[in-house]
């Protein structure tokens, strides 16, 4: 049993736990998903604190006096759950708000409202935040039509990282940065054709210009070209930051791309990241929540699980929003029609097995 002390000020201001929650119908979309993704979350978790201590450690939990086993612990219930009730041939337990109640502590998180305000200027969604729900915001895996070669519908390549970095650790680019290729061209550089005319990259597939940014905005885009579907998922950035308040065709940020078997979320380099699944996955602070946290978000009348296991550029320092991946989509206007009365916040609980 877990013992509570007294919290930081920071922790009473948006962070408490919850002895009353309440959290009507459970409505996670699939319970299985939902165990697929604790299992490759805690994996990268189980590389140790030293791999990434950026991501790899309680994170605010540990106001609580919990700790980084704590959270690979409800990990591992998640699974441990899914897999009897499976052999038992009866529903999941997930799905019964009395179980949750009973084998886990709940925190609620309040969002801090603070910090959206300087990037709230013309975002209604960001300015009507409400006390006791945070942002849930949306983010989905792209689908688009490339070509394996340059076209004039298809005049913008993905790229793999420079040749001058290829075979190259995240460790040793960082040490060589002032002569690699990926961090000399902003965006717009990249756009003008110039990784091509000298031959310093390797284009992996063409898109056009749209698809090009939406899929360097959502991260992972699935190419239809000819006959073949392929995944393909950032690798490594310019390092240039993302700017909040900045429409996405001015992103200075460019991202090189590697192609993959399935879609990822999290990991400090391509080499390793963690497989993740729609509609069972957020993208988050992971900075300041940790890596692979559980957690219920409430709307409605409705609670879903999900898990913490990606991020992004819009993360930094934000603890009022977390991005919910809800699935294959063409487009924004596809994904908001399909999303048209999914509710913008929710109240958010983290969840810590007892």
């Amino acid at each position: 049993m877990l013992v509570f002390l007294v919290f930081p000020s920071f922790a009473d201001d948006f962070f408490s736990i919850d002895k009353e929650p309440e959290l009507g119908k459970m409505v996670t979309p699939s319970i299985p998903d939902l165990c697929q993704v604790a299992d490759g979350t805690l994996a990268y978790l189980n590389r140790g604190t030293d791999y990434d201590p950026a991501v790899i450690k309680a994170g605010i939990v540990s106001d609580f006096n919990m700790d980084l086993e704590g959270v690979k612990r409800t990990l591992e219930f998640v699974c441990e759950t899914v897999r009897e009730d499976s052999m038992a041939q009866r529903p999941s337990r997930l799905a019964d708000p009395a179980f949750i109640k009973q084998y886990f502590e709940l925190i609620r998180w309040l969002p801090n409202k603070s910090q959206s305000q300087s990037y709230s200027k013309n975002k209604p969604l960001l300015q009507n935040i409400p006390d006791n729900k945070i942002l849930l915001t949306k983010y989905y895996i792209k689908l688009a039509r490339g070509s394996v070669s340059y076209t004039k519908e298809h005049g913008h390549a993905l790229y793999a990282v420079p040749y001058d970095e290829q075979g190259m650790s995240l460790v040793d680019a960082k040490k060589n940065k002032n002569s690699l290729i990926r961090y000399k061209l902003t965006k717009q550089q990249v756009l003008t054709g110039l990784l091509d005319q000298k031959a310093l990259a390797k284009p992996l597939v063409w898109l056009s210009r749209a698809d090009l940014e939406d899929t360097l905005m959502q991260g992972t885009v699935k190419v239809t070209t000819n006959n073949s579907e392929v995944f393909y998922n950032v690798h490594r950035n310019n390092d240039r930051a993302y700017m909040r308040n900045v429409k996405k065709r001015a992103q200075q940020r460019y991202w090189y791309f590697k192609q993959t078997d399935s879609i990822l979320g999290y990991g400090k380099d391509a080499d390793y990241k963690i497989p993740i699944k729609p509609y069972v996955t957020v993208a988050g602070d992971l900075k300041h929540l940790g890596l692979g946290k559980l957690i219920v978000l409430t709307a409605n009348g409705e609670s879903r699980l999900t898990i913490l296991a990606d991020t992004g550029g819009a993360f930094e320092n934000n603890q009022y929003q977390l991005d919910y991946l809800g699935g294959f989509f063409k487009n924004w206007n596809d994904y908001l029609n399909s999303y048209r009365h999914f509710p913008d916040y929710f109240e958010a609980r983290i969840l810590m097995l007892k």
